[in-house]
Protein backbone atom coordinates (compact mmCIF):
# COMPACT_ATOMS: atom_id res chain seq x y z
CA UNK A 1 0.00 0.00 0.00
CA UNK A 2 1.41 3.41 -1.03
CA UNK A 3 2.18 5.87 1.74
CA UNK A 4 0.06 9.06 1.89
CA UNK A 5 1.41 11.98 -0.14
CA UNK A 6 2.07 13.96 2.98
CA UNK A 7 4.28 11.11 4.31
CA UNK A 8 6.22 10.88 1.04
CA UNK A 9 6.77 14.65 1.11
CA UNK A 10 8.00 14.47 4.67
CA UNK A 11 10.40 11.67 3.73
CA UNK A 12 11.87 13.65 0.81
CA UNK A 13 12.09 16.75 2.95
CA UNK A 14 14.05 14.77 5.54
CA UNK A 15 16.44 13.41 2.92
CA UNK A 16 17.06 16.88 1.49
CA UNK A 17 17.67 18.31 4.93
CA UNK A 18 20.05 15.47 5.80
CA UNK A 19 21.98 15.99 2.54
CA UNK A 20 22.18 19.72 3.10
CA UNK A 21 23.29 19.12 6.66
CA UNK A 22 26.14 16.82 5.56
CA UNK A 23 27.20 19.30 2.87
CA UNK A 24 27.03 22.11 5.39
CA UNK A 25 29.21 20.18 7.85
CA UNK A 26 31.75 19.36 5.10
CA UNK A 27 31.84 22.99 3.97
CA UNK A 28 32.23 24.18 7.54
CA UNK A 29 35.02 21.66 8.15
CA UNK A 30 36.85 22.84 5.07
CA UNK A 31 36.34 26.46 6.03
CA UNK A 32 37.71 25.69 9.48
CA UNK A 33 40.86 23.92 8.17
CA UNK A 34 43.48 25.84 10.16
CA UNK A 35 46.24 25.35 7.57
CA UNK A 36 44.10 26.62 4.71
CA UNK A 37 42.83 29.51 6.82
CA UNK A 38 46.38 30.49 7.73
CA UNK A 39 47.86 30.39 4.22
CA UNK A 40 45.01 31.89 2.24
CA UNK A 41 46.08 35.30 0.97
CA UNK A 42 49.62 34.94 2.36
CA UNK A 43 53.07 34.64 0.80
CA UNK A 44 55.87 32.21 1.59
CA UNK A 45 59.42 33.48 1.12
CA UNK A 46 62.09 31.03 -0.03
CA UNK A 47 65.48 32.38 1.02
CA UNK A 48 68.07 31.05 -1.43
CA UNK A 49 71.62 30.82 -0.11
CA UNK A 50 73.19 31.60 -3.48
CA UNK A 51 73.17 34.36 -6.06
CA UNK A 52 70.74 34.39 -8.99
CA UNK A 53 71.56 32.26 -11.98
CA UNK A 54 73.16 29.26 -10.26
CA UNK A 55 71.90 25.72 -9.86
CA UNK A 56 70.46 26.19 -6.37
CA UNK A 57 68.65 29.28 -7.60
CA UNK A 58 67.21 27.40 -10.60
CA UNK A 59 65.82 24.61 -8.43
CA UNK A 60 64.31 26.98 -5.85
CA UNK A 61 62.62 29.12 -8.47
CA UNK A 62 61.19 26.11 -10.29
CA UNK A 63 59.83 24.83 -6.97
CA UNK A 64 58.42 28.28 -6.19
CA UNK A 65 56.46 28.35 -9.44
CA UNK A 66 54.61 25.12 -8.61
CA UNK A 67 54.56 24.38 -4.88
CA UNK A 68 51.92 26.96 -3.94
CA UNK A 69 49.09 25.15 -5.70
CA UNK A 70 49.66 22.10 -3.49
CA UNK A 71 49.57 24.03 -0.20
CA UNK A 72 46.12 24.50 1.37
CA UNK A 73 45.09 28.12 0.81
CA UNK A 74 47.40 28.39 -2.25
CA UNK A 75 49.87 30.99 -0.93
CA UNK A 76 52.19 32.82 -3.31
CA UNK A 77 55.82 31.61 -3.24
CA UNK A 78 58.39 34.41 -3.43
CA UNK A 79 62.06 33.43 -4.05
CA UNK A 80 64.65 35.79 -2.53
CA UNK A 81 68.38 35.44 -3.05
CA UNK A 82 70.52 35.80 0.07
CA UNK A 83 74.07 34.80 -0.88
CA UNK A 84 76.99 35.07 1.50
CA UNK A 85 79.25 33.07 3.82
CA UNK A 86 78.97 29.90 1.74
CA UNK A 87 75.20 29.84 2.17
CA UNK A 88 75.40 30.35 5.94
CA UNK A 89 73.96 33.87 5.72
CA UNK A 90 70.62 32.50 4.52
CA UNK A 91 70.80 29.64 7.03
CA UNK A 92 71.38 32.04 9.92
CA UNK A 93 68.55 34.29 8.79
CA UNK A 94 66.03 31.46 8.55
CA UNK A 95 67.19 30.06 11.89
CA UNK A 96 67.02 33.18 14.03
CA UNK A 97 65.32 36.06 12.19
CA UNK A 98 62.67 34.76 9.80
CA UNK A 99 59.16 34.15 11.14
CA UNK A 100 58.60 30.71 12.65
CA UNK A 101 55.08 30.33 11.35
CA UNK A 102 55.62 28.46 8.07
CA UNK A 103 56.01 31.53 5.85
CA UNK A 104 59.81 31.26 5.55
CA UNK A 105 61.72 28.41 3.90
CA UNK A 106 65.49 28.20 3.44
CA UNK A 107 67.00 26.77 0.25
CA UNK A 108 70.43 25.99 1.64
CA UNK A 109 73.76 24.51 0.66
CA UNK A 110 74.32 21.09 2.24
CA UNK A 111 77.61 22.43 3.57
CA UNK A 112 75.60 24.76 5.78
CA UNK A 113 73.92 21.71 7.30
CA UNK A 114 77.23 20.02 8.16
CA UNK A 115 78.98 23.24 9.20
CA UNK A 116 79.04 22.48 12.96
CA UNK A 117 80.53 19.05 12.26
CA UNK A 118 83.10 20.04 9.70
CA UNK A 119 83.95 23.70 10.26
CA UNK A 120 85.42 25.87 12.99
CA UNK A 121 84.03 29.17 11.74
CA UNK A 122 81.34 30.71 13.93
CA UNK A 123 77.87 30.24 12.48
CA UNK A 124 74.53 31.69 13.53
CA UNK A 125 72.47 28.50 13.27
CA UNK A 126 72.19 24.97 14.64
CA UNK A 127 71.36 22.72 11.66
CA UNK A 128 70.26 19.85 13.91
CA UNK A 129 67.31 22.03 15.00
CA UNK A 130 66.07 22.82 11.51
CA UNK A 131 62.87 21.15 10.35
CA UNK A 132 63.52 19.63 6.93
CA UNK A 133 60.88 20.08 4.26
CA UNK A 134 62.81 17.81 1.87
CA UNK A 135 65.57 17.81 -0.71
CA UNK A 136 65.14 18.35 -4.45
CA UNK A 137 67.81 15.83 -5.37
CA UNK A 138 71.11 14.25 -4.46
CA UNK A 139 74.11 15.40 -6.42
CA UNK A 140 77.52 14.36 -7.66
CA UNK A 141 80.14 17.05 -7.24
CA UNK A 142 82.77 17.43 -9.93
CA UNK A 143 85.98 19.28 -10.70
CA UNK A 144 85.95 20.91 -14.12
CA UNK A 145 88.71 22.85 -15.85
CA UNK A 146 88.73 25.06 -18.91
CA UNK A 147 89.75 23.03 -21.95
CA UNK A 148 92.34 25.73 -22.70
CA UNK A 149 94.04 25.30 -19.34
CA UNK A 150 97.24 23.24 -18.98
CA UNK A 151 95.39 20.73 -16.76
CA UNK A 152 94.58 17.58 -18.71
CA UNK A 153 93.55 15.18 -15.93
CA UNK A 154 93.07 14.85 -12.18
CA UNK A 155 96.52 13.30 -11.91
CA UNK A 156 97.96 16.63 -13.06
CA UNK A 157 96.62 18.20 -9.84
CA UNK A 158 99.16 16.15 -7.84
CA UNK A 159 102.14 17.73 -9.57
CA UNK A 160 100.88 21.05 -10.93
CA UNK A 161 99.06 23.94 -9.23
CA UNK A 162 95.41 24.23 -10.27
CA UNK A 163 93.67 27.56 -9.60
CA UNK A 164 89.99 27.12 -8.79
CA UNK A 165 87.32 29.70 -7.92
CA UNK A 166 85.14 29.28 -4.83
CA UNK A 167 82.59 30.93 -2.59
CA UNK A 168 83.59 30.67 1.08
CA UNK A 169 84.05 28.16 3.89
CA UNK A 170 81.04 25.84 4.04
CA UNK A 171 80.46 26.05 0.30
CA UNK A 172 81.28 22.95 -1.73
CA UNK A 173 83.35 24.94 -4.22
CA UNK A 174 85.77 25.81 -1.42
CA UNK A 175 85.57 22.66 0.73
CA UNK A 176 85.90 19.94 -1.92
CA UNK A 177 89.27 21.02 -3.37
CA UNK A 178 90.52 21.67 0.18
CA UNK A 179 89.59 18.11 1.13
CA UNK A 180 91.48 16.72 -1.87
CA UNK A 181 94.55 18.78 -0.95
CA UNK A 182 94.65 17.61 2.65
CA UNK A 183 93.72 13.94 2.20
CA UNK A 184 95.10 13.12 -1.24
CA UNK A 185 97.92 15.66 -1.67
CA UNK A 186 96.62 17.60 -4.66
CA UNK A 187 97.67 21.19 -5.36
CA UNK A 188 94.48 23.16 -5.75
CA UNK A 189 94.92 26.87 -5.11
CA UNK A 190 91.48 28.04 -3.97
CA UNK A 191 90.46 31.65 -4.71
CA UNK A 192 87.47 32.47 -2.51
CA UNK A 193 85.02 35.38 -2.42
CA UNK A 194 82.79 34.67 -5.42
CA UNK A 195 79.08 35.07 -4.67
CA UNK A 196 78.02 31.83 -6.36
CA UNK A 197 78.59 29.38 -9.18
CA UNK A 198 77.43 31.89 -11.79
CA UNK A 199 80.25 34.26 -10.87
CA UNK A 200 82.76 31.41 -10.60
CA UNK A 201 81.88 30.04 -14.04
CA UNK A 202 82.27 33.51 -15.53
CA UNK A 203 85.74 33.67 -13.97
CA UNK A 204 86.57 30.34 -15.63
CA UNK A 205 85.40 31.67 -18.99
CA UNK A 206 87.48 34.84 -18.57
CA UNK A 207 90.57 32.80 -17.74
CA UNK A 208 90.85 34.16 -14.18
CA UNK A 209 90.93 30.58 -12.90
CA UNK A 210 91.60 27.16 -14.39
CA UNK A 211 88.24 25.83 -13.21
CA UNK A 212 86.19 24.95 -10.14
CA UNK A 213 85.52 21.97 -7.91
CA UNK A 214 82.48 21.09 -5.80
CA UNK A 215 80.36 21.86 -8.87
CA UNK A 216 77.24 19.69 -8.95
CA UNK A 217 76.94 17.68 -12.14
CA UNK A 218 73.27 18.67 -12.41
CA UNK A 219 74.24 22.32 -11.98
CA UNK A 220 76.80 21.97 -14.75
CA UNK A 221 74.13 20.59 -17.08
CA UNK A 222 71.59 23.28 -16.20
CA UNK A 223 73.75 26.38 -15.65
CA UNK A 224 76.40 25.77 -18.31
CA UNK A 225 74.99 23.17 -20.75
CA UNK A 226 77.04 24.71 -23.56
CA UNK A 227 80.22 23.73 -21.71
CA UNK A 228 79.27 20.09 -22.15
CA UNK A 229 77.86 20.52 -25.65
CA UNK A 230 80.96 22.20 -27.11
CA UNK A 231 83.55 20.47 -24.89
CA UNK A 232 84.83 23.80 -23.59
CA UNK A 233 85.61 22.20 -20.21
CA UNK A 234 87.01 18.91 -19.00
CA UNK A 235 85.43 17.03 -16.10
CA UNK A 236 88.58 15.71 -14.45
CA UNK A 237 87.16 13.95 -11.36
CA UNK A 238 83.99 13.11 -9.42
CA UNK A 239 83.92 14.12 -5.75
CA UNK A 240 81.46 11.43 -4.76
CA UNK A 241 81.28 7.94 -3.28
CA UNK A 242 79.50 6.23 -6.17
CA UNK A 243 79.71 8.74 -9.00
CA UNK A 244 77.15 9.52 -11.69
CA UNK A 245 76.31 6.66 -14.05
CA UNK A 246 76.98 8.78 -17.14
CA UNK A 247 80.37 9.96 -15.89
CA UNK A 248 81.32 6.47 -14.71
CA UNK A 249 80.62 5.18 -18.22
CA UNK A 250 82.86 7.93 -19.61
CA UNK A 251 85.68 6.81 -17.33
CA UNK A 252 85.77 9.95 -15.18
CA UNK A 253 87.60 8.90 -11.96
CA UNK A 254 86.37 9.35 -8.39
CA UNK A 255 88.47 11.04 -5.74
CA UNK A 256 87.74 8.31 -3.14
CA UNK A 257 89.58 5.81 -5.32
CA UNK A 258 92.79 7.81 -4.69
CA UNK A 259 92.49 7.45 -0.88
CA UNK A 260 95.60 5.90 0.66
CA UNK A 261 93.96 4.28 3.74
CA UNK A 262 90.49 3.05 4.77
CA UNK A 263 90.28 5.89 7.33
CA UNK A 264 91.14 8.46 4.65
CA UNK A 265 88.26 7.08 2.63
CA UNK A 266 85.92 7.29 5.67
CA UNK A 267 86.81 10.95 6.12
CA UNK A 268 86.08 11.67 2.48
CA UNK A 269 82.80 9.77 2.64
CA UNK A 270 81.70 11.85 5.65
CA UNK A 271 82.34 15.10 3.80
CA UNK A 272 80.66 13.74 0.69
CA UNK A 273 77.63 12.89 2.84
CA UNK A 274 76.39 16.38 2.10
CA UNK A 275 75.92 15.31 -1.53
CA UNK A 276 73.30 12.83 -0.34
CA UNK A 277 71.44 15.68 1.37
CA UNK A 278 71.71 17.45 -1.97
CA UNK A 279 69.53 20.55 -2.12
CA UNK A 280 67.86 20.83 1.28
CA UNK A 281 64.87 23.03 2.11
CA UNK A 282 64.36 23.88 5.77
CA UNK A 283 62.04 25.55 8.23
CA UNK A 284 63.06 27.13 11.53
CA UNK A 285 62.16 25.32 14.72
CA UNK A 286 58.76 26.27 16.09
CA UNK A 287 56.60 25.97 12.98
CA UNK A 288 53.27 24.32 13.97
CA UNK A 289 53.27 20.57 13.15
CA UNK A 290 50.20 20.73 10.91
CA UNK A 291 51.87 23.35 8.71
CA UNK A 292 55.09 21.31 8.60
CA UNK A 293 53.10 18.29 7.43
CA UNK A 294 51.30 20.36 4.78
CA UNK A 295 54.54 21.86 3.44
CA UNK A 296 56.29 18.50 3.33
CA UNK A 297 53.36 16.99 1.44
CA UNK A 298 53.23 19.95 -0.97
CA UNK A 299 56.99 19.76 -1.55
CA UNK A 300 56.83 16.13 -2.69
CA UNK A 301 53.67 16.76 -4.75
CA UNK A 302 55.25 19.73 -6.52
CA UNK A 303 58.37 17.74 -7.43
CA UNK A 304 56.16 15.00 -8.89
CA UNK A 305 54.00 17.48 -10.82
CA UNK A 306 54.18 16.84 -14.60
CA UNK A 307 54.29 20.60 -15.21
CA UNK A 308 57.36 21.04 -12.99
CA UNK A 309 59.03 17.92 -14.41
CA UNK A 310 58.52 19.15 -17.98
CA UNK A 311 60.04 22.50 -17.01
CA UNK A 312 62.91 20.76 -15.21
CA UNK A 313 63.65 18.66 -18.28
CA UNK A 314 63.96 21.77 -20.44
CA UNK A 315 66.27 23.34 -17.87
CA UNK A 316 68.23 20.08 -17.47
CA UNK A 317 67.44 19.91 -13.75
CA UNK A 318 67.66 16.43 -12.27
CA UNK A 319 64.71 15.94 -9.90
CA UNK A 320 64.99 13.07 -7.42
CA UNK A 321 63.28 14.35 -4.26
CA UNK A 322 63.85 13.08 -0.75
CA UNK A 323 61.11 13.51 1.82
CA UNK A 324 61.53 15.79 4.80
CA UNK A 325 61.40 12.84 7.19
CA UNK A 326 64.13 10.99 5.29
CA UNK A 327 66.44 14.02 5.25
CA UNK A 328 65.78 14.61 8.96
CA UNK A 329 66.92 11.01 9.66
CA UNK A 330 70.04 11.37 7.48
CA UNK A 331 71.10 14.53 9.26
CA UNK A 332 70.64 12.89 12.66
CA UNK A 333 72.83 9.97 11.53
CA UNK A 334 75.58 12.30 10.28
CA UNK A 335 75.62 14.10 13.62
CA UNK A 336 76.12 10.70 15.33
CA UNK A 337 79.35 9.80 13.44
CA UNK A 338 82.34 8.89 15.72
CA UNK A 339 84.31 11.86 16.98
CA UNK A 340 87.63 10.56 15.61
CA UNK A 341 86.38 10.68 12.02
CA UNK A 342 84.71 14.05 12.57
CA UNK A 343 87.92 15.54 13.98
CA UNK A 344 89.97 14.33 11.02
CA UNK A 345 87.34 15.67 8.62
CA UNK A 346 87.50 19.07 10.32
CA UNK A 347 91.25 19.18 9.93
CA UNK A 348 90.91 18.13 6.30
CA UNK A 349 88.78 21.19 5.55
CA UNK A 350 91.31 23.73 6.83
CA UNK A 351 92.68 25.36 3.70
CA UNK A 352 96.41 25.87 3.30
CA UNK A 353 97.68 27.25 -0.01
CA UNK A 354 99.91 24.78 -1.85
CA UNK A 355 103.62 25.43 -1.62
CA UNK A 356 105.23 26.98 -4.68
Amino acid sequence: MNAPRWAQAAKWTGLVCATLSVASVATAAKAQDPVEQFYRGKSINIYIGSSAGGGYDAYARALGRHMGKFIPGNPTIVPQNMPGAGGNKAAGYVYSVAPKDGTAIGALFPGGILAPLLGDAAIQHDPSKFIFVGSANSDVYTCVVNANSPIMSFKDAFTREVIVGASNEGGTTRDMPTLSNNILGTKFRVVTGYAGTREITLAVERGETHGLCGFGYTSLLSVRPEWVANNSVRIIVQENIKGAATLNQQGVPRTVDFAKTPEDRQVMELVYGQAVIGRPYVLPAGVPPERVAALRKAFMAALADPALLAEAQKMKLDVEPLSGGDVQTMVAQLFAIPAQIVDRAKQALIYKPPAR
